[in-house]
């Protein structure tokens, strides 16, 4: 990371957190998903620069969320922690209901009838929100030795695993998409396409996480895992969603450290998958690629979580060719890896794109500019996101 794209990612955050009430005196505005990446982005600027300032404003904004998407909304006849817990109990326990998306709507009421262009700007809970804080969460733990951050996060990932999981009367498991704030009942039914990927993965992270720090952690995540892993079907994670190529490209990077680092077994089989999967992503939308379109035609959160995942897949390769055995896929593994090196352009043009300060005054930049700020940020300091370091 250079010195220009460090300042600038501190800028992006320094904005970011006045806005929306994490520093100053402003209103507290939360997202789930923006405030994990922030929390993240907050953790990697202090471990990057030594200021501890950095690390306080992350554990201000976890504060924030728990106070804020951990506890029903203002317009809601309902009061306190979703979870149901006292006052006590909740301030001990913020994760055990979950946590709300931060929609500006309120969730649809039973008996209300659905309607689909209404649903994104309702509230509720999503399973792949829930994962990104579960991560946020553990490195939070890892990046101050605090265990209780990566406690809060199994405890979040069982209530997720309970609530999202069921069995289909054909037998096996399912996912819900999208759950009631109190977690209640399915607003959508159908299951995420890497919703059980996501859960995994995250599994293993607070798994690795708890080895380091407390040998029989509780929750256990055992029938968690086992759940999600069963239901992976490798042949159908491929996708041309630019979204979720960056979560296969920054799913695989986990994975590739885990092994690394000794936290799974090896040869676990899904890192293959994960690279195979992205890279028949690649290629389908490489052939018709929507980069040329002008700025206020384009998502830049979207366009900014492939660049992301882009960045792993940099890491990938820089420890594969920089270390002895530094990548502990299969051969067939690393081929694919180094297919996928190919496309690092790609993310750099993302990046370039939306540096520039003419494109930021479109509307889809301004109109979403909380989420697009911090996955700016991401891509120009993704360490705090992406490298799962070892708690101190």
């Amino acid at each position: 990371m250079t010195d220009a794209r460090r300042r600038e990612a501190i800028e992006l955050m320094a904005r970011f957190a006045e806005r929306t009430g994490v520093s100053g005196g402003g209103v507290s505005r939360r997202y789930l998903w923006t405030d994990a990446f922030a929390t993240c982005n907050l953790l990697g600027l202090s471990h990057a620069t030594g200021a501890a300032e950095y690390t306080e404003l992350a554990l201000r904004l976890v504060d924030r969320v728990h106070h804020t998407l951990g506890t029903h909304r203002a317009d809601d006849a309902r009061r306190g922690w979703i979870s149901g817990l006292d006052v006590a109990q909740g301030e001990a326990h913020p994760t055990r209901g979950g946590l709300r998306i931060g929609k500006p709507l309120p969730e649809r009421r039973p008996g209300e009838p659905f309607d689909e262009r209404l649903e994104w700007d309702r509230d509720g809970q999503y399973f792949h929100y829930l994962t990104k804080w579960m991560h946020a969460l553990d490195q939070v733990t890892r990046s101050t030795g605090y265990p209780t951050f990566s406690q809060w996060a199994r405890e979040l990932a069982c209530a997720a695993h309970g609530a999202f999981t069921y069995e289909p009367r054909g037998g096996g498991r399912r996912m819900h998409w999208k759950m009631s704030i109190d977690l209640a009942r399915p607003l959508v039914a159908s299951m995420g396409q890497h919703d059980p990927l996501d859960g995994l993965v995250t599994c293993w992270q607070l798994d690795a996480t708890a080895a380091r720090w407390a040998r029989g952690a509780e929750p256990s995540l055992a029938v968690a895992a086992s759940d999600f892993r069963a239901m992976i079907e490798p042949r159908a994670l491929a996708t041309v969603d630019l979204l979720g190529l960056g979560g296969l490209l920054a799913e695989a990077y986990r994975v590739e450290q885990l092994l690394r680092q000794g936290a799974l077994a090896p040869d676990t089989g899904l890192l293959e998958s994960l690279l195979i999967a992205a890279a028949t992503g690649m290629r389908q939308y490489a052939r018709a690629p929507d980069l040329r379109e002008p700025a206020e035609r384009r998502l830049p959160f979207r366009e900014l979580g492939l660049a992301i995942g882009l960045s792993a897949v940099s890491s990938m390769e820089a420890a594969a060719q920089d270390e002895p055995g530094g990548f502990p896929g299969s051969p067939d593994a690393r081929s694919v890896l180094g297919e996928l090196a190919r496309y690092a352009p790609l993310g750099a043009a993302i990046e370039t794109f939306w540096l520039a300060p003419e494109h930021r005054r479109v509307a889809t930049w301004v109109e979403h500019e909380d989420i697009n700020d911090v996955m700016l940020a991401t891509r120009l300091a993704p360490e705090g996101f992406l490298v799962l370091r070892p708690p101190p």
